[in-house]
């Protein structure tokens, strides 16, 4: 917090020159840190799958400077940039049938590391014996390179979450957003959810051009009212979750819930739907924020894409791809004067600094969610938060794991006094993530006829409120 010993006066700016350090035990992920410990421990994405081509290419993740690339067998290898041999860089390297070939002495490696070929050596040379150059399991699925790259003994297996197959009709697009600042302040974003009443509502817009169009396409449901806002842990302390609710009639409240899963995975529940298009939907939006290093961050996921969560079409898959997504609001770096115009979460959370000072805050009402964000990511990375036991997955990979990200709408009058409502809808809210949380006990296929059996029962059977 603030330094209260600072005179609060008016012109002040004399007394405030002073910039406090950051947060390095939060905000840096390189090797050895506290923070990319735990990153290190969880499957990473690194690259687009697109992005690997004939030729292999450079990437730095979490400080590690790296090369991915697909041999010409269809493997996949993630490995540490600089040959073992004499520090070439792997990125002039030639990918071959196995492996790839360094460009300066020839030797082959194979994407585990195993040193396959050095044509000026002997055959019998002990260096095949005694050097494995760098290397991290890496596998493709769906449009996006994943990586382990923590203790190789303690390699979890991916984390198979319900929403990535249900509904049926689920196509998982990927996409990336670069950002030029630390990794935190953009996964905060998710639980400061009061800016999408605010930042996304044009309060600084007067006029726009047709540049800036594409930046203001969130529904009023989002801009119109301010969120009434409750958060709550989950999967143990390895994750928590917000329930924004909004009312929508005299009779009708919608609650949205989001879920970020520590350290750096977000669920977000739907974008494009208006309040009063559906009754129930699930996740739109699956998004790792990995750091490249302590001020720049890659924003890797995928865009759900199916009837449920684009009842009306509005979403667009030929939009999403290297930095870029279909809802755009701000998402990309686009011309300056735009983003002054008109800014978005790209502007907003990059205009923090490169890493932002939590020293230099005023904490207001409305930052609950993001200083338990905090709070819980300190536990889980100083080791005070016992094993998250909610990723264990049935041996047949049948059973998947539970994503607590709703949409739903359901009938609530309105209270005479504005505070009762509040409370009313908070309670409700409340109660809606109560029965998300129930689903965790239910098979994967059963969970969302079990949530809206529940939700009829909450609020008496509720009709069709697009009726």
């Amino acid at each position: 917090m603030p330094d209260t010993q600072i005179p609060q006066v008016p012109y002040g700016a004399y007394h405030k020159t002073k910039v406090p350090e950051h947060d390095p035990e939060l905000t840096h992920t390189g090797p050895g840190t506290p923070m990319g410990e735990v990153m290190r421990r969880q499957w990473q994405p690194v690259c687009m799958s697109e992005r690997l081509t004939d030729v292999p290419l450079a990437i730095r993740i979490m400080g590690e400077d790296l090369v991915a690339f697909r041999d010409r067998s269809g493997r996949v290898g993630v490995l540490q940039r600089h040959c073992s041999h004499r520090g070439a860089s792997l990125e002039y390297g030639i990918i071959q049938p196995r492996g790839i070939r360094c460009c300066y002495h020839g030797w082959v490696y194979d994407i585990d590391g195993t040193i396959l070929e050095m044509p000026a050596e002997p055959e019998d040379s002990r260096i095949y014996e005694r050097v494995w150059h760098g290397a991290y399991p890496a596998f493709e699925r769906d449009g996006l390179v994943f990586a382990y790259m923590g203790p190789p003994e303690e390699k979890p297996k991916f984390p198979e979450y319900d929403i990535y197959r249900f509904p049926e009709d689920t196509r998982l697009v990927p996409f990336s957003n670069l950002y030029s600042c630390n990794w935190l302040q953009v996964n905060e974003n998710l639980m400061d959810h009061h800016h999408t009443a605010l930042l996304h509502n044009n309060m600084t817009v007067e006029s726009v051009d047709e540049r800036m169009k594409d930046g203001l396409n969130f529904p009023d449901s989002f801009t119109g009212m301010l969120p009434i806002m409750d958060w709550e842990k989950t999967r143990g302390g390895h994750g928590m979750c917000f329930m924004a609710g909004r009312r929508v009639s005299d009779d009708v409240v919608w609650t949205r819930i989001s879920e970020h899963i520590f350290p750096n995975l977000i669920q977000v529940s739907s974008l494009f739907s208006t309040a009063s298009a559906f009754r129930h939907g699930t996740v739109c939006l699956s998004r790792w924020h990995v750091p490249v290093d302590d001020t720049r961050c890659i924003l890797f996921g995928w865009r759900h894409f199916n009837d449920e969560i684009d009842p009306n079409g509005e979403g667009n898959e030929e939009d999403c791809g290297y930095d870029r997504i279909d809802f755009v609001d701000g998402q990309c770096e686009r011309p300056y004067d735009v983003g002054q115009r008109a800014p978005g979460d790209w502007e907003a959370i990059n205009g923090q600094r490169p890493i932002a000072i939590h020293a230099l805050e005023n904490a207001a009402s409305t930052d609950g969610g993001v200083y338990m964000c905090r709070k819980l990511l300190r536990k889980l990375v100083r080791g005070e938060t016992p094993p998250d036991t909610s990723r264990s997955m049935s041996e047949d990979g049948e059973q998947t794991l539970h994503s607590y990200a709703q949409d739903v709408t359901y009938r609530l009058p309105r209270h005479p006094d504005p505070e009762g409502d509040r409370k009313a809808i908070r309670a409700m809210g409340r109660r809606v993530y109560g029965t998300a949380a129930e689903a965790d006990a239910v098979a994967s296929r059963d969970r969302k006829a079990y949530i809206l059996g529940r939700l009829d029962e909450l609020d008496g059977g509720l009709r069709d409120t697009a009726e």
